[in-house]
């Protein structure tokens, strides 16, 4: 099947569609359903009517964005008409969801007349917080967005002009750095004259391109003063007194191509004939005016851009208009205005020139990312682009006059951070935990060469949580980091090569003595220590680092073995893996889930204690535990359940303290109805936010199935029952999973040190 067939599939199978609207307040009694609607909902009615800036506080409006089109130019298609149109507006709908959190309503309007468009627009000012014009052809766009921003006091943005000039825009800067040439200097050539063309000569002029060296050509040929075929008032401004009179023509020594018309528009003796370095920024959809292939077989010097995503510096506008409007929504924006435009434009630009996290590199299929010719603007599942993006364009349009509410930039970056998911908003208030100061501790990372754990440390000193110490050879260390182009980022970073480490012996002495009666001898000792993980590991014991942290290029038992034999666990504890699961509105620690295949009950008890007591470094709720089973508080006497009943008995008999019951039901753990209904004499009041699942095999299963089925985001699996901080890392972790784990060792570490 091709491309246009699997689409008939995607859009067809299960719901039709791709989106719909889903409430977000309970609905399930009717006490809930009195509130929601009559009587309850006079209340905000009323608060409305007195105070209208309320209706951001009481209804969605303040989230909500119109995408309006007439489906006059709905993508390469043209004038297809609304209703075809509509795969495309709720494909919009979606991305502004995905990206930046914003709810779409699309409006597919039967109105071929702009008057018929405006007038509609104007009435939806009382439901949206925003409209975003899409797929109106030119030069109608232009009049009916102009009159729109005069006459309304909500965001009015037609995304098919200025979200391609902003992406665009922010690859010229870029590309000029690249290049070393200066913007004001280039000769600058558009090869088309629709809304998206227009919109980007305007914005080159903005940033700094000279008027006189900006050349637009349309079907008709160049623009030039006194031609009279084809113009109107909006390509008039771009007529120029020139004698140049076809592409070609324009092109002969030009510095830069920007194109925005069609398949083919563009040819290899028009680029061959360009200047030193040409910009070809070939932006057609679906196909260039001109393929990088063919610029390659006549130019190597040249940079391109595309607007398709199997081609380097694709120019996307999903990079723009979700975190635009996201800004510009937060601080009631009564207009998007030019300044705003420039704020993101800059933003994407600077982006650009930062580390790309492990994260984009897996969504694009491990490839790398690195500022140059084949990099010039970030992509469009980075998610810092949020970050970027909407709190410049909210202090732009603050700056200017703009904003109805003030807003602290600090404060508002936190807030869309949450909108990142759920781990991210749970790591930042573990590493806000983090004691900072002279006392930092140390972490030993025994995979000291890995490219993922050398960019770990990086953001881990950078953020002031730990001393990263990398085991391994020097030189192989050494050649890593230069490899990727850390040298700067980790100079003074502490390296250490166990094989001619100055504490070998001392070591291997110690380890003989801990393994003596288990067929140690010192030579054994020695060999095995030049082992960079039994190394890191007796490193942590002897107090040379405060934790370890290793695995990511080695099975779980290879990474777990050396920390059990010489770190150990803590008399009186049971060692478990814990995974802290992460829901929208709820944090749930699952234990154990990968290494007691069959604990007794004595053992669950134990693993039950120590996940109470490691939760606290990670949520400020009480532990709320239960004990997990298929029976319901000795309903089925079966020795398993009856297992898991003993556990009981035994937890609360060493912590009273502790809010713990079972055995229990999954369901019964977490649904309060069934809690307080049928089970009201239970201890357990609230859901559980710690489960105990009474052997490895239901662990296991159960969080991997969460993950994979219901969109759990999932930390670990933390080690607890250790004497000294060890985390192990999964085969397949990225960055940000280095990271967190490194801060829970280091949270552990800290607390370890204040007992």
């Amino acid at each position: 099947m091709g491309i246009y067939e699997d689409s008939l599939e995607y859009h067809s199978r299960g719901r039709p569609g791709k989106i719909e609207v889903v409430p977000t307040k309970p609905s399930s009694t009717q006490r809930d359903l009195s509130l929601a609607y009559s009587p309850g909902v006079a209340g905000p009615c009323r608060a409305i009517a007195e105070n209208p800036l309320d209706v951001g506080k009481y209804t969605a409006r303040g989230n909500l964005v119109a995408v309006v089109t007439n489906g006059t130019a709905v993508l390469g298609l043209g004038n297809i008409g609304p209703l075809a149109a509509k795969p495309v507006m709720e494909g919009k709908g979606m991305l502004f969801k995905k990206f930046a959190g914003i709810d779409v309503f699309d409006i597919e309007l039967n109105a071929a007349d702009p008057d018929d468009v405006i007038r509609a627009c104007r009435y939806l000012e009382p439901t949206v917080g925003g409209i975003n014009l899409e797929d109106i052809k030119a030069p109608e766009c232009f009049y009916i967005e102009e009159t729109l921003r005069k006459e309304l006091k909500i965001p009015v943005f037609h995304d098919d002009q200025h979200g391609t000039a902003i992406i665009s825009g922010a690859a010229l800067l870029n590309a000029l750095e690249v290049i070393g040439k200066k913007i004001e200097k280039i000769r600058c050539v558009f090869v088309g004259a629709g809304a998206a063309c227009i919109a980007s000569a305007n914005m080159y002029l903005q940033l700094g391109v000279r008027a006189e060296n900006l050349i637009m050509v349309d079907t008709g040929g160049v623009l030039f003063k006194g031609r009279k075929e084809g113009m109107n008032p909006y390509k008039e401004k771009f007529a120029r007194e020139t004698s140049l009179r076809t592409l070609a023509e324009a092109m002969k020594g030009a510095d830069a191509v920007v194109g925005l018309s069609a398949k083919g528009a563009i040819t290899k003796e028009m680029v061959a004939s360009m200047a030193k370095d040409p910009l070809v920024f070939a932006m057609a959809n679906p196909d260039p005016e001109i393929t990088p292939e063919e610029v390659a077989a006549v130019r190597k010097d040249a940079i391109m851009a595309t607007g398709r995503s199997d081609y380097p510096n694709q120019v996307n506008n999903v990079l723009g208009y979700p975190f635009i409007f996201r800004g510009a929504l937060d601080v009631s924006a009564t207009q998007i205005n030019e300044e705003m435009k420039m704020a993101a434009v800059k933003a994407l630009a600077a982006l650009a020139k930062e580390e790309v996290p492990d994260s984009v590199s897996r969504a694009y299929g491990g490839q790398t990312f690195t500022f140059g010719r084949d990099y010039l603007i970030p992509k469009p599942f980075d998610r810092r682009v949020l970050l970027s993006l909407a709190p410049a364009v909210a202090k732009a349009a603050m700056d200017s006059g703009v904003a109805q509410k003030k807003i602290d930039l600090k404060d508002y970056r936190s807030q869309l951070e949450q909108l990142l998911g759920s781990t991210f908003t749970v790591m930042r208030s573990v590493k806000k935990k983090v004691k900072k100061g002279s006392d930092r501790k140390t972490v030993v990372f025994p995979e000291g060469d890995h490219p993922k754990i050398l960019k770990a440390c990086v953001a881990l000193l950078e953020d002031g949580v730990c001393e990263p110490i990398l085991l391994g050879r020097r030189e192989k260390v050494s050649a890593a980091i230069a490899a990727h182009g850390l040298e700067q980022s980790l100079a003074g970073v502490r390296i250490v090569h166990p094989s001619t480490s100055a504490k070998l012996e001392e070591y291997a002495k110690v380890w003989t003595e801990i393994r003596a009666r288990k067929g140690m001898t010192l030579s054994l000792a020695r060999q095995s220590l030049t082992n960079p993980s039994y190394y890191g590991c007796m490193m942590v014991n002897q107090g040379d680092a405060d934790g370890l942290v290793n695995g990511i290029s080695q099975s779980y038992p290879e990474t777990i073995r050396p920390a059990i034999q010489i770190v150990g666990v803590n008399p009186g504890d049971k060692l478990a893996g814990i995974y802290m699961l992460i829901f929208k509105r709820r944090v749930v620690f699952f234990a154990d889930t990968t290494v007691n295949i069959d604990p007794s009950a004595e053992d669950l008890a134990d693993i039950a204690i120590c996940t109470a007591d490691m939760s606290r470094n990670f949520v400020d709720e009480k532990p709320r535990v239960a004990m997990l089973s298929f029976s319901n508080f000795g309903s089925n006497k079966h020795p398993y359940a009856e297992k898991v009943a003993r556990a009981v008995g035994i937890a609360k008999r060493k912590r009273p303290d502790l809010v713990l019951d079972g055995e229990m039901q999954a369901d019964t753990a977490l649904v309060p109805e069934i809690l307080k209904g049928d089970y009201s004499f239970s201890t357990l009041k609230d859901p559980a936010n710690i489960l105990i699942f009474p052997d490895l095999q239901s662990g296991n299963i159960a969080y991997k199935l969460l993950m994979r089925l219901g969109g759990a985001e999932a930390i670990g699996p933390i080690l607890v029952g250790m004497k000294k901080p060890i985390n192990v890392l999964q085969m397949s972790s990225d960055v940000e999973d280095v990271i967190n784990m490194a801060t829970i060792t280091v949270i552990e570490a800290q607390q370890l040190g204040d007992e």
